[in-house]
């Protein structure tokens, strides 16, 4: 069967990993796949994670099947992390990650959509993958201004305005993949008025809860759309915040108009989930319900994301001035305005290249740095080759 088959191409970022893998020099660096490490380098199990599991594990009395929609209390704390609030105009389906919930949402707007979705330029490597295997179109609206490093404003409305009723628009809450650059209140207010009066349906990608400013912050544009009365729905992961990435643990919310419309949007759900994995994997979901549920374990993990949140925040500005110290023509100080884990460089294909091939440092092709991946230990030589890869 496979003898005249091509071999597919590697995945742009998980493929980076794999020939970072294999890659025998010893002072090599990994910034290209989005995983938060510690100073010393390590993705950790958090200690709220591993209090929770110790629960788990005593208390657990089956490991029978989960229902098709998962838990009813997974659900409730999902609504409550991504509004501040349950909604009873809100449906919520456990899916395996944030790619599960995009893939679920993608199923949906193919049945019962013009089947068009509009993605930010640029926009995380997987999100057309996903919804061209749904059987969506793909288009793209601009986002990001490469001359002022930040949102270009005019453009990205201007796009808004005229996209169609009835086609979806994928809006990343907060730290924006790969650029880092976030919507004001103001402007996701002006975003959710928009999805009103033309008729679209916004699809809210909501990876990075907590990385941005705060938890509570982070989910203004979440919050905009609930307020405003749009159907809409949200794609949630609680890989990076919870550290869950094995774990495989995400949520499709579906918000509608009224507590019927949500109800007709889980039978869906339901539907298209069970011919997709059936059913959700447990545990990560019972890990978040245990931690959010609890007083001393939820207090604990905001302290232990804020944590985080501060090293990757303390990091990004000692990139910012690493290169400064080093004579970069580039002015580099709008790395530290980028919220999240990752800095949009502004590193060309060739200038990536010759950090892979000459300097054993992995970055993906568009110049996404993962902040998160720099310590004590790394970031000195980071910092000589990056100026060097920017002065050839």
């Amino acid at each position: 069967m496979w003898n005249n088959v091509e071999a597919a191409p590697a995945d742009p970022i998980l493929g980076l990993t794999e020939a970072f893998k294999s890659d025998s020099r010893a002072d090599k660096v990994n910034l290209g796949v989005g995983v938060y490490q510690d100073k010393e380098g390590c993705t950790p199990v958090l200690d709220a994670v591993k209090q929770a599991e110790k629960i788990l594990l005593e208390n657990e009395t089956t490991k029978s099947y989960m229902p098709i929609s998962g838990a009813t209390a997974y659900a409730a704390e999902v609504q409550k992390m991504i509004f501040g609030v349950e909604s009873n105009r809100a449906a919520t389906v456990h899916t395996p990650g944030g790619t599960g919930a995009l893939r679920l949402a993608g199923e949906l707007f193919k049945d019962f959509s013009s089947k068009t979705v509009w993605v930010s330029n640029p926009t995380w490597a997987n999100h057309k993958n996903i919804f061209a295997a749904a059987g969506l179109s793909i288009k793209e609206y601009p986002y990001y201004c490469p001359a002022t490093k930040a949102l270009d404003e005019e453009a990205f409305f201007a796009a808004l305005e005229t996209v169609p009723a009835g086609d979806c628009v994928l809006l990343h809450v907060c730290c924006h993949n790969p650029t880092g650059v976030d919507l004001s209140v103001d402007q996701w207010n002006r975003v959710a008025k928009l999805a009103v009066d033309k008729g679209w349906t916004a699809l809210l990608d909501f990876a990075y809860q907590g990385f941005s400013v705060s938890i509570e912050a982070d989910r203004a544009g979440a919050e905009a759309f609930l307020a405003s009365g749009a159907d809409f729905m949200v794609a949630s992961s609680f890989s990076k915040n919870f550290g869950l990435y094995r774990e495989r643990t995400g949520a499709l919310t579906v918000v509608g108009t009224n507590t019927d419309a949500a109800a007709v949007a889980m039978s869906h759900m339901k539907r298209n989930a069970r011919v997709l994995w059936s059913n959700p994997p447990a545990h990560g979901g019972q890990i978040v319900t245990t931690i959010l549920q609890n007083r001393e374990l939820s207090q604990l993990w905001v302290s232990e994301l804020g944590a985080m949140h501060d090293r990757i925040a303390q990091t990004r500005a000692a990139l910012a001035d690493g290169l400064a110290e080093r004579g970069v023509a580039m002015d580099c100080s709008f790395m530290t305005a980028q919220k999240g884990m990752f800095s949009f460089s502004g590193l060309t294909k060739e200038q990536v290249h010759f950090l892979k091939e000459e300097k054993a440092i992995y970055i993906v092709d568009s110049g996404r740095i993962n902040v998160a991946g720099l310590t004590s230990g790394n970031l000195d030589r980071v910092c000589n080759a990056v100026a060097e890869a920017m002065s050839r």
